[in-house]
């Protein structure tokens, strides 16, 4: 039951980061007003201690902890110089907006120089708006900046003693996300397996949100190996490893799919949302072939939660050994060919999971080991010999205005003069809430639909939260500790909802901030419905700010991403099939997790073009279709680069030289789309003609599929037919087969 709860709590927040981030915060709040209270400290005080420690703690962003003490210990001198700045300037209304304005484009300016100028620049900030806030004033500032100094030692107790998290650490705890996502897609995978004709688009969403999951995970550890592993080789052990596991289960959902149905499944069924489950086949599996492949996936299922979990029991060896045989031939239950693909898929998936227990224990004994096992192992240990480690690409830096941070610096320099006019109108009090508002819809984002949607979402929490913050405040009254402890609640829940909803997470800022105006003795529910006002105002602002300087439209910026997804795409699959043809070994994985990202990159910018409010419905279907079909490609392309990386050591993988030519036509109409993109008048076209499997031919009798495998060759044919698809969505035209 422990195993299973923790295996849950890892699955739902990987890593434990979200966990983390709200404990540190939290801590580092109630250490803070339990000194403070201990010396008497008023009210006021309180609160901007407790607000001092949020922000030292949510700042700091770096990965390594010697970093985060540099740049902790940097923020203390900032804290303190904004904070008095603050005090001087709050009776100087001209000067002191006039500051806050180059204050606003400095901390903006500052994310060009990474982690450490976003932290600083961010503690500039919050700090200034913090004495805002609270009333600073001068004859109060020495217990202000000692208020400032205990909530920075605070959060550097609780994030170096009281709640740790080293890179190695938070790595570590990944991969054991990794592991139990997988599991949970091998049970929904396990639960479309029976599923009845009427549930079987409720399964398929739920294996194609395990798969997203499972993939979103991956890119997360991907994100840590350089700072979580010792050195770059076994930084290249797990991502391989990772990556095996996830082409596998992936395809075996695939698998599962076409044995299921009256044909062949596309890939694209695994990734565009809401698409319809194909016709089934029958009603259910034929009962012997059926009942030895669900006795097999719980059997997979079983061997995945137990991956890591340090069990080496015979039982477990005498399952990992049968799964394992699938892969040789001979050992395949008698079924259909469909149900045969499902049981090699199973085998893959086995041999994986087996590279992920070596990756997270080590050697295994290896006393009980089948031939089929021992094979295996060979494999993988041929495999982490041939890894070794390969440098990065420089990338071309923009300059000018041009430089995002720059353009972002001015458009949110810009956006905030106006907020400040207008919330000055609204109230020459607490106008800074739209300057807040106005700051915080420029964060993360890059182009003015990003901007909007953003902006909605804030209003949309405020508004929520304004009513939460009447009945709390009513709750609670005057008591403060009570009062304190809802906002500590309610800032662990703001911290740990961030990551999952912008909205949920504006919701609980604003019901918290009702208590701090209670606590602060100015609540009223005519200052919860200013904060609204604010809110609107200042979202209004940035998107004015936004679209009229140096704007950067939506359509724009995912035509950016989409021709560097498409680059991405081409160079995998050339690298990829170039080696498969044999040529030299490249950097694939690599390649292919830089594929990954620059589609993560996409799927977030198109986030306003599919969101619910978009009016336009058929611009934001096409815009899903084009990611699903995006995403359809990079799985067929990931696949490639895995099997590629195999070809040293995998027997039944052989290089075939007439691979690059048969896919050169792929190549070549990712590069024109790409080209098309780039600039609509370019007359570029896509081609079509006979098939990948069809170019192959053969050569004196030689069987088709001779020195490949089947894999190869219909991920080849799959990558190809969904790179013409492409076409369609995006206009680009379609050349007559030739002949």
């Amino acid at each position: 039951m422990r195993a299973r709860l923790r295996d849950r709590i890892a699955a739902s927040d990987p890593g434990l980061l979200r966990l983390t981030a709200g404990l540190r915060t939290v801590g580092a709040i109630a250490l803070t007003l339990a000194v403070l209270s201990l010396l008497g400290a008023d009210v006021h005080l309180l609160v901007a201690g407790a607000m001092a420690a949020m922000v030292a703690t949510f700042a700091i962003r770096e990965k390594q902890l010697g970093a985060q003490a540099v740049t902790l210990a940097l923020g203390l001198p900032v804290a303190l110089a904004s904070v008095s700045l603050g005090a001087l300037l709050n009776t100087r209304v001209v000067v002191g907006d006039a500051f806050f304005v180059v204050l606003i484009f400095c901390a903006v300016y500052g994310r060009r120089f990474g982690d450490r100028g976003t932290a600083l620049g961010l503690i500039g900030f919050q700090v200034y708006f913090l004495s805002l806030f609270v009333g600073a004033t001068v004859d109060a500032l020495p217990e202000l900046c000692g208020a400032m100094a205990l909530a920075f030692c605070s959060s550097a107790l609780m994030r170096f003693a009281i709640v740790p998290a080293t890179p190695a650490g938070v790595l570590l705890r990944l991969r054991l996300a990794f592991r139990a996502r997988l599991a949970q897609l091998v049970s929904a995978q396990l639960e479309l397996l029976d599923a009845p004709a009427d549930e079987m688009d409720k399964a398929l969403e739920a294996v194609r949100e395990g798969t997203a999951r499972l993939h979103e995970t991956a890119m997360m550890i991907q994100g840590r190996l350089e700072e979580g592993t010792p050195d770059e080789s076994a930084a290249r052990l797990v991502q391989r490893r990772i990556a095996d596991a996830e082409v596998a289960a992936e395809r075996l959902g695939l698998l599962l799919l076409t044995a299921r149905t009256a044909e062949r499944a596309d890939t694209l069924t695994l990734h565009l949302p809401g698409a319809p489950a194909p016709s089934l086949a029958g009603p259910r599996m034929p009962d012997e072939a059926g009942a030895t492949l669900r006795r097999d996936l719980r059997a997979l299922h079983a061997l995945v939660l137990k991956a890591g979990s340090g069990d080496t029991g015979a039982g477990l060896a005498h399952v990992r050994n049968r799964l394992l045989g699938y892969r040789d031939e001979e050992n395949l239950p008698p079924a259909s060919a469909a149900l045969q693909d499902v049981f090699r898929g199973i085998g893959e998936c086995a041999r994986a999971v087996l590279g992920l227990r070596i990756a997270l224990d080590g050697p295994q004994d290896e006393s009980d080991d089948s031939p089929a096992t021992a094979r295996s192992r060979e494999e993988l240990d041929a495999e982490d010999a041939a890894i070794d480690g390969g440098g990065e690409a420089a990338q071309e830096e923009q300059t000018g205005l041009r430089r995002p941070t720059t353009r972002a610096a001015v458009q949110v320099a810009v956006g905030s003069s106006l907020a400040i006019i207008g919330g000055e109108l609204l109230s020459t009090q607490r106008w800074y809430w739209a300057v807040l508002t106005c700051w915080i819809v420029f964060l993360n984002t890059a182009s003015t639909g990003e901007i909007l949607v953003k902006g909605y979402r804030r209003l949309l929490g405020t508004v929520f939260g304004v009513v939460a913050g009447i009945v709390l405040a009513g709750l609670v009254g005057k008591h403060t500790w009570p009062a304190f402890v809802l906002v500590l609640v309610l800032i662990f829940a703001m911290f740990y909802s961030a990551p999952l909803s912008y909205t949920l997470m504006s919701f609980f800022v604003t019901a918290m901030l009702g208590l701090l105006y209670t606590l602060l003795h100015t609540y009223s529910l005519d200052v919860l419905l200013l904060r609204i006002e604010e809110t609107a105002l200042g979202a209004a602002c940035g998107v004015v700010a936004a679209a009229l300087v140096l704007p950067v439209r939506t359509d724009r910026r995912t035509n950016e991403l989409l021709e560097t997804v498409l680059e991405r795409l081409a160079e995998v699959t050339e690298a990829a099939v170039g080696q498969l043809s044999g040529g030299p070994a490249d950097e694939l994985l690599d390649r292919a997790r830089d594929l990954d990202q620059a589609l993560a990159d996409l799927r977030a910018a198109t986030q306003p073009l599919i969101h619910p409010v978009t009016p336009l419905r058929t611009r934001r279907h096409t815009a899903r279709y084009v990611v699903a079909l995006l995403e359809t490609c990079a799985y067929h392309a990931r696949t490639l680069a895995a099997t590629a990386e195999l070809l040293p050591t995998h027997p039944s993988i052989a290089a075939d030289p007439r691979l690059r030519g048969a896919a050169a036509r792929t190549v070549r109409n990712i590069e024109a789309i790409a080209a098309r993109v780039a600039d609509e008048h370019a007359g570029a076209r896509v081609e079509t003609g006979p098939s990948i499997a069809s170019l192959l031919g053969s050569d004196g009798g030689t069987p088709r599929y001779g020195r490949i495998t089947d894999r190869v060759l219909r991920h080849l044919e799959r990558l190809d037919e969904a790179v013409v698809g492409l076409a369609r969505p995006l206009d680009v035209p379609v050349a007559a087969p030739k002949g």
